[in-house]
């Protein structure tokens, strides 16, 4: 398999993104990696690295993206740049498999639905990043933060493509799917959250077990939550967002007082455990459903061992076909929607 790693953009670029990739192709020697960025840059972190440079290939592209450029503009002006000229290669050699980056993600979402396009039946792609659970497990949000507007429709592909990436990476089998909700009756909600509700009910392919209350986001009783972009984006930087702050709570009072600070020494080991279970750098990057080629976006500041992660879970996307999937899963909901079309006819036709 063949990479692109766009390696400018993150907190730690380029040299997290350099040396993640070189740990991927340790454990997969058969993966080829394509570099864009500084190339003098680049061939010094590989020096550095020991890496051989069988396998590896630099593309020289010193232009950066920048999180306050408007995406649109990046795309036309700025084409020198690391992530468009991984973009372009990604589109044109036809080898290439999949895209890393830990770039501006507007730039990266707006260049990959227009210059790589989308799969048959996808009206938007749609970003699915994971957290831990209580009951030691994983739970995808889709979308989160590529679309905030969007139709009732787009819930029920957002939930047939998260599914099929649950089971292609994690081997998570008939993911169970909930809509974020303000409740979980079927009657809660506007007027995009009950038809939502409506045809993810009667979706084939797609295990639908109702609405979720955001509070309910890390119990385990959820695989996959399917929201509209702007929800989950919320959703997400809330529950990181408590999680870190109750650590510093957490941390703050231990020091308040000797004999906790005492009781902490005998709970070291569990502490650690707890800061490395909610350690999102080991759920790997947010990978962009939908886009006719694999985009996998990692954390802004992902270090090197948070980009392996995201190479691994690209990689995974690829062996286990996970587009065709999304693409049958999409095929079967259509071909449902025009029988039950139909049939509809048909009953007006005998009234």
């Amino acid at each position: 398999m063949k990479i692109v790693m766009d390696t400018t953009g993150g907190d730690k670029s380029p040299r997290a993104n350099v040396e993640g990739a070189l740990l991927a192709r340790k454990k997969h020697p058969e993966l080829s990696v394509i570099f864009t960025g500084d190339e003098e840059t680049i061939r010094r972190i590989l020096r550095e690295n020991g890496a051989e440079e069988e396998g590896i290939e630099i593309v020289h592209a010193p232009g950066v993206i920048t999180g306050g450029d408007k995406p649109t503009d990046a795309i036309r002006l700025k084409k020198d740049s690391s992530m468009i000229r991984a973009i372009r290669i990604l589109r044109e050699d036809p080898e290439v498999a999949a895209l890393i980056s830990t770039g501006a993600t507007g730039a990266l979402v707006a260049a990959a639905t227009l210059r790589i396009g989308r799969l048959r039946g996808v009206r938007r792609p749609a970003f699915c990043p994971l957290l831990p659970t209580m009951q030691g497990g994983i739970v995808g949000v889709c979308d989160s933060g590529a679309n905030m507007d969007i139709l009732p429709g787009q819930l029920r592909e957002f939930a047939a493509m998260g599914s099929a990436y649950l089971e292609t990476v994690y081997g998570v089998e008939n993911p169970r799917v909930a809509l974020l909700n303000v409740g979980v009756e079927s009657e809660k909600g506007d007027d995009l959250h009950k038809e939502g509700y409506r045809l993810l009910a009667g979706a084939p392919g797609i295990n639908f077990v109702g609405n979720m209350e955001s509070r309910d986001l890390l119990s385990g009783k959820y695989d996959l939550v399917v929201s509209d972009g702007f929800s989950g984006n919320v959703l997400i930087k809330a529950t990181e967002g408590t999680a870190l702050e109750l650590l510093k709570k957490v941390k703050k009072d231990i020091y308040s007082r000797k004999k906790y600070m005492f009781g902490a020494l005998f709970m070291k080991k569990m502490f650690l455990e707890e800061k490395e279970f909610m350690n999102y750098q080991n759920y790997g990057g947010s990978v962009l459903l939908g886009a006719d080629k694999t985009v996998v976006k990692g954390h802004g500041s992902s270090d090197a061992a948070a980009v392996a992660v995201c190479v691994e879970q690209a990689w995974k996307m690829e062996k286990g076909g996970m587009n065709q999937k999304i693409e049958k899963t999409l095929a079967a909901i259509e071909e449902a929607d025009r029988i039950g079309n139909e049939e509809k006819e048909k009953e007006k036709e005998h009234v």
